[in-house]
């Protein structure tokens, strides 16, 4: 994207334009002592920006605006599906190896048959469950994926004869055999009515051990053997750093799921449904999301603008942020979806988020493909009124023919024996080896790895890919910074320039950064804008007078440009550096939980780094001719590197120097230069890669490396140069043209 055409179109809207300022400056009288540009803010009065408000967590509020037009929504489907994909370790998708399918113990029920049946998600990564089919297919068969939540041991539990009958007598379910496993009664249904059903295991659950349930389900605290910088476990620092977590499994077992039941010879393709409640719910809508093969969705009590779910394998960093449940279910308008409410967190649905869904059908030309059964006189459930619901839905969409509603008959309930796929034939996988955790994360990072180190040589797949997930896991590009206003507050004419400080308003975002600019009277149309873990203080000498390096860019006739970002400078209520970023409520130690609906420190550090590049470089009456970008050691030089890659040709050169930083490195995730995805694709590296064909001086990388490969790649080696260290003074001297 031309990123400078979209900004010039109205993406950036100012009260005063820096050249705007530059005159207002020059209007006030009298004169500011040197020191107080320093200080844009009254002391002890931090910038008024939403940032700094607690942290949002999964029971937040999760509204939805309906699509105002389909080619609106098109834009904004796309990029919610990458974050999904992103958030799930799934972009790009992992390699499709062998399912090594097995399919035994056939148990034949008259009308249907049950079978056990296992496969291979991953080498070594075995999904268990029971598939169903009808005896009286005549043709091609519908399908249906049924995905559990938070049942204990589901597929193979049995509800007890007393809590049977406290649900028959709230009219919950009808029968006392049937009724005894809510999972079972929906397969025989469903088979009954002639779809092929797949009932598989969530992780930690009935056959699927290889990952505990506790390490799954109730992660709470970090496990230093597992935060390595090689071979670590889910949960850590790096597996985050990868995006690698214990919900991408599921996504990616779901999505093989499909996989396995396309193999099936009697299959519909054209007509496969998932359902699935509570966190089967979560899995119904997010494959429903990413998909585009499934051809009806049903996910019960989950779709809420509500709690978005509880669980770690609900949750993974970067999935929620700036979007939410009700969301992620309109993502897959226009085709048949319904729905369930209960007395839980979708009790509010039908008028919160339901109706808006409503109208982003309509919106899309189909509104009556959308429904909502409800049912919040029950409690959190799949229950057979809910069940019938399903059914109906599913017999009207796929034009089974039967009689609506479509309700169950009773049948013989198989126990666990019956069910469950291990045997002295196929004897279940070590349960819960730590070897094993360790040797599936190491499979899908060097799955990654090949297939993004494959791209290096095709610059344009490369952008595609890795420069996709840069804007996905930052979360802003320059095109979409927003309305930004500069307000002029303190100024000081220097003689050979003016010294102006005040406040940059992203009004768009409700972010507000203290910014100071040195522009000289004799400007030669350069803007450099200076990132130092000092923020703007870093352009000043203790004594007031311009920095080395600023004044030597000053007299090189430059704009010199300096910005508190987050947590830097005036957002400091004590002057201490922050070390550690903040953390939701939930006292486990998941990223997710946290990162999962917020963005890292990092990220918002780049974005605060786009608005100042966006503002310097469109100005209403004269426009710089170059905006150039400095950012020395590990912390600001990432930023620098990320901001820039983001930006694209709009920074003409950049002074960048990372001290050989690696986000796959950092052992906390609370670190401040922490960022979920750092290191997947390429890491730093990568970002400095997306730099090109952008003159840069780049140091902190040896000879350059990968980065100098990809200028080649490019056609644009003379636009990278070599240093040996960062230096200011030298970076300066560059940028002057000395």
């Amino acid at each position: 994207m031309n990123h400078h055409r979209a900004a010039r179109a109205g993406t950036f809207a100012w009260r005063h334009s820096f050249a705007a300022a530059f005159v207002a400056a020059a209007l006030f009288a009298g004169s500011t002592p040197a020191d107080a540009a320093l200080r844009v803010l009254p002391a002890g009065q931090l910038p008024a920006d939403g940032r700094l408000q607690p942290l949002k967590d999964l029971d937040g509020y999760f509204p939805f605006v309906a699509a105002k037009s389909p080619a609106a929504w098109a834009a904004r489907a796309e990029t919610v599906r990458r974050q999904i994909f992103l958030s799930q370790g799934l972009w790009p998708l992992p390699t499709r190896t062998p399912l090594n399918p097995v399919i035994h113990g056939k148990i034949d029920k008259g009308e249907y048959t049950v079978e056990k049946a296992f496969f291979e998600s991953s080498p070594g990564f075995f999904v268990t469950g029971n598939l169903y089919r009808p005896k009286t297919a005549k043709a091609k068969a519908p399908a249906v994926l049924f995905a559990h939540g938070h049942w204990r041991d589901a597929r193979l539990s049995e509800n007890t004869p007393d809590a049977v009958r406290r649900e028959i007598a709230i009219g919950a379910e009808r029968f006392e055999v049937g009724g005894g496993s809510i999972f079972q009664s929906l397969c025989v249904q469903l088979a009954r009515m002639g779809c092929v059903v797949w009932q598989w295991d969530m992780l930690g659950d009935s056959d699927s051990q290889q990952l505990s349930h506790a390490l799954v389900h109730r992660f709470g605290k970090q496990r230093p053997e597992m935060n390595t910088a090689e071979d670590w476990g889910f949960f850590s620092p790096q597996a985050e750093s990868h995006l690698q977590s214990v919900m991408g499994l599921q996504t990616w077992n779901a999505i093989r799921s499909l996989d396995f039941l396309l193999t099936l010879p009697e299959v519909d393709p054209t007509r496969i449904a998932m359902t699935g409640a509570s966190g089967g719910g979560t899995q119904t809508m997010l494959l429903a999301a990413v998909d585009p093969r499934l051809a009806l969705s049903f996910p019960a009590v989950m779709v809420s603008t509500a709690m978005q779910g509880g669980c770690t394998c609900e949750n993974s960093s970067l999935l929620r942020v700036n979007t939410g449940n009700i969301e992620f279910a309109a993502l897959f308008a226009p085709k048949p979806q319904g729905m369930t409410t209960a007395n839980d967190w979708t009790r509010e649905l039908s008028t919160k988020g339901f109706p808006e869904l409503q109208q982003h059908y309509a919106a899309l030309g189909a509104p009556g493909s959308v429904m909502m059964h409800r049912g919040e006189h029950f409690q959190h459930n799949y229950n057979a009124v809910a069940r019938s619901a399903f059914y109906t839905w599913v017999n009207r969409h796929f034009k089974l023919g039967g009689p609506e509603p479509v309700v169950e008959r009773d049948y013989e309930r198989l126990g666990k024996a019956d069910l469950t796929v291990w045997n002295a034939k196929y004897p279940m996988p070590p349960a819960a080896d730590p070897a094993f955790e360790r040797q599936l994360a190491r499979w899908h990072t060097g799955d990654a790895q090949k297939q993004i180190a494959a791209l290096r040589g095709t610059p344009s797949k490369y952008r595609e890919v890795v420069g996709g997930a840069l804007q996905g896991i930052i979360g802003r590009t320059l095109a979409d910074v927003g309305t930004v206003e500069w307000d002029l507050k303190l100024k000081e004419d220097r003689g050979a320039f003016i010294q102006m400080a005040g406040l940059l308003r992203n009004k768009s975002r409700h972010e507000e950064l203290p910014a100071l600019f040195l522009h000289p009277k004799k400007w030669n149309g350069r803007a450099v804008i200076w990132l130092d873990d000092r923020g703007k203080d870093a352009l000043l000498q203790a004594n007031g007078a311009p920095a080395p390096f600023a004044q030597t860019l000053l007299d090189a006739g430059s704009t010199v440009a300096g910005v508190d970002l987050l947590h830097q400078g005036e957002f400091l209520a004590e002057g201490k550096p922050l070390l550690n970023t903040g953390k939701v409520k939930n006292p486990r130690e998941f990223a997710g939980f946290t990162f999962g609906y917020n963005h890292p420190v990092f990220a918002s550090r780049v974005h605060d780094v786009l608005t100042l590049i966006g503002f310097t470089q469109d100005y209403e009456k004269q426009k710089a001719t170059a905006v150039e970008l400095v950012g020395l050691g590990p912390s600001m030089g990432p930023v620098a590197a990320g901001a820039r890659a983001l930006a694209g040709p709009v920074v003409t050169r950049a002074v960048i120097d990372t001290a050989g930083f690696r986000f796959g490195k950092l052992t906390d995730f609370h670190d401040v230069r922490f960022l979920h995805g750092g290191a997947k694709y390429d890491d730093v590296p990568g970002m400095l890669s997306l730099n090109a064909p952008g003159k840069l001086m780049l140091s902190g990388e040896g000879d350059g490396g990968m980065v100098r490969a990809f200028y080649a790649a490019v056609k644009a080696p003379a636009n990278l140069t070599i240093a040996p260290r960062g230096d200011a003074t030298a970076a300066a001297r560059w940028l002057s043209g000395n």
